[in-house]
């Protein structure tokens, strides 16, 4: 009845510690996913919804008691979001926010932009974003783990057009740099403080690729985890992009998902077991009548002659009491005698048998001391033996465990591999299902070249219009989109090849490149507007107009050239000569035109003068 008893309680302490161990492990998680695209007054982003909906799917698939998914959120939605998560992250003992979508960094306080928000001026961010202490406030009430991810660290182009009401205000480039004041807390970046991520060529960011791939292990810690995601990022982007992780966790490992438990067989059943229990038992007990009816039950074996060693131990302890009353009987009867003046040979006699039961009883003690190192001897014994078995137990479960884990990693390892042929395979027949084979083409020449420019077109590689005639101009296009495609296509033709890997690009490939005067916007070339008093200098930038002096130009000087040139052509007016003509008058000066000769004929020409042989001569 006892050794029932006693069995009862060992199965019921077991049952309810392990019913303590599975109750703490029933943690509770929730997760807020937020994927902003369709901005209403910049450029749509094309991947935020996509990883938003990718991650939310991780998040159920891992378990999560609640994940809710909001796709294009106004700065009132956002607000109502997070107020609504942090009333669910009270009751949770983890709590994940995951943000997709645009950020801004205005004087060191990071900023999530809604789809909503125009952001004319700085001042602008302070009412129409919100700030990431406000998703950090709505995780705070987690009781384990906090948890915020921002995949936000694109460049930013709000702050291309914002105006600065303070011209010291900084406005960075990617987000700042935050250490949270919460224990437990981690705030993931996808790109390191200060730099940007990168959108990739596919429908989802690396940053979100590369979370779905190693959160979701169950047992792996998080810190390590994020030092995968960083690992698979600068491998994904050529080491552009490095995610960084702000915030630290205690010493023990913390797993996003539980490990999943492993079923290792359990100890053979050990026949020792109930010796060992009915033996314990009976040294509870401690008495002659629990010895022998162990030896009766288990007359030999190990545990047989541990308990005869206790055996004799509770003999020698009997024959140590009944000395001990004896020597006791012995000194009353001594007493009794000196009392009634016993004689002396009578009391001589009673002192001599006195002290015999003394020497009797010091004997028995002596006995019993012996015989208890020896059961103690004995009991340490067991205790030595009990320990080697459990070592050797533990040793094997440890091996056990350890063979379990090594097959569970090469079965994951093995079923990534899967996944990714199978990925690729799935890829290859999903180009191979868009356009027709080179080994059979359907169209001719000029309608090749056609569609192919178009498609050069389409990325930003070929400025003219699609008119199927392959020239020089679309040589030069595709030799450019190999340049920043990385592809090696013949220049010289257009083929279905070429054409397939232009249709892979989801949107720009070549850089847009404007004129003079013209800056990018988006996909278009728009004029640069200066404003009055400035022009655009040749680094398309607005330069302040410098007031020039007035210089003499050769329209100036063109009437007093042609005044010159038109009194040189005009004949000269007769002049005086100097010469002065004497008559019967009188002297005078010769008349203009005129001049004085000497006078052959003796007469005066016509309109002339004569006088002593002299003649005055008008022409």
């Amino acid at each position: 009845m006892r050794l029932r008893l006693f069995v009862w309680l060992i199965v019921t302490t077991g049952l309810s510690i392990w019913l303590g161990i599975g109750a703490a492990l029933a943690d509770k998680r929730v997760a807020l996913v937020i994927g902003n695209s369709a901005y209403k007054n910049v450029a749509r982003l094309a991947n935020p919804t996509n990883d938003a909906a990718l991650v939310g799917g991780m998040f159920s698939k891992a378990g999560f008691d609640a994940v809710d998914v909001k796709l294009d959120l106004n700065v009132v939605d956002m607000r109502k979001a997070l107020r609504e998560f942090s009333s669910k992250a009270r009751e949770a003992d983890v709590a994940v926010i995951y943000y997709a979508g645009h950020g801004i960094e205005l004087d060191g306080t990071n900023y999530l932009i809604p789809t909503d928000a125009t952001l004319e001026t700085d001042g602008d961010v302070l009412d129409e974003a919100l700030s990431l202490d406000r998703a950090l406030f709505a995780v705070e009430p987690a009781k384990q783990l906090r948890l915020v991810i921002l995949d936000a660290c694109r460049d930013n182009p709000f702050a291309k057009t914002m105006k600065r009401t303070v011209a010291a205000r900084a406005i960075g480039r990617g987000l700042a740099k935050v250490e949270p004041t919460s224990p437990n807390t981690i705030i993931a970046f996808a790109a390191k403080a200060g730099s940007t991520a990168s959108d990739g060529d596919t429908k989802n960011s690396p940053f979100a690729t590369a979370l779905v791939e190693r959160l979701p292990t169950p047992g792996l810690d998080l810190g390590k985890a994020f030092r995968f995601v960083r690992d698979d990022v600068l491998k994904a982007t050529g080491s552009r992009q490095e995610p960084y992780v702000y915030g630290s966790l205690g010493g023990d490992d913390v797993a996003l998902v539980p490990a999943k438990p492993v079923v290792v067989p359990g100890p053979q059943a050990n026949p020792q077991d109930s010796v060992r229990r009915d033996y314990e038992l009976a040294l509870q007990a401690g008495n002659r009548d629990a010895w022998e009816a162990f030896l009766q039950a288990y007359p030999d074996g190990f545990y047989a002659g541990l308990a005869r060693a206790q055996l004799k131990n509770v003999a020698a302890e009997e024959a140590r009491a009944a000395a001990a009353a004896k020597a006791r009987q012995a000194e009353d009867e001594k007493a009794r005698l000196a009392a009634e003046r016993a004689n002396k040979a009578e009391q001589e006699k009673a002192a001599a048998a006195a002290k015999a039961a003394e020497n009797a009883r010091v004997a028995a003690e002596k006995a019993k001391q012996i015989e208890e190192a020896k059961a103690l001897a004995a009991e340490q014994r067991r205790k030595d033996a009990e320990a080697a078995v459990a070592k050797a137990l533990a040793d094997k479960q440890a091996a056990e465990t350890a063979l379990a884990d090594k097959i569970a990693r090469d079965k994951a390892t093995a079923e990534k591999q899967t996944t990714e042929k199978q990925q690729a395979a799935d890829s290859t027949q999903q180009v191979a299902a868009v356009a027709p084979t080179s080994s059979q083409p359907t169209l001719s020449p000029a309608e090749t070249a056609k569609l192919v420019q178009s498609e050069l077109r389409r990325v930003g590689c070929l400025p003219t219009a699609a008119d199927g005639d392959w020239n020089t101009s679309s040589e030069r296009s595709l030799m450019l989109f190999n340049k920043y495609a990385g592809t090696k296509f013949d220049g010289k033709q257009a083929s279905f090849e070429t054409l397939d890997a232009i249709k892979a690009k989801p949107g720009r490939v070549c850089p847009l490149v404007c004129d003079r005067g013209f800056k990018a916007d988006g996909d278009a070339c728009v004029k640069i507007a200066c404003r009055a008093g400035y022009r655009v200098n040749d680094n398309n930038e607005c330069e302040k107009v410098q007031d020039k002096k007035p210089i003499a130009t050769r329209e100036d000087a063109k009437p007093r050239d042609d005044e010159r040139k038109k009194s040189e052509a005009t004949p000269a007016k007769p002049q005086a000569t100097g010469q002065m003509f004497c008559g019967q008058g009188g002297c005078r000066p010769v008349r203009n035109g005129c001049h004085v000769e000497l006078s052959r004929s003796g007469r005066a020409p016509p309109g002339g003068y004569e006088t002593g042989g002299m003649v005055e001569v008008c022409n």
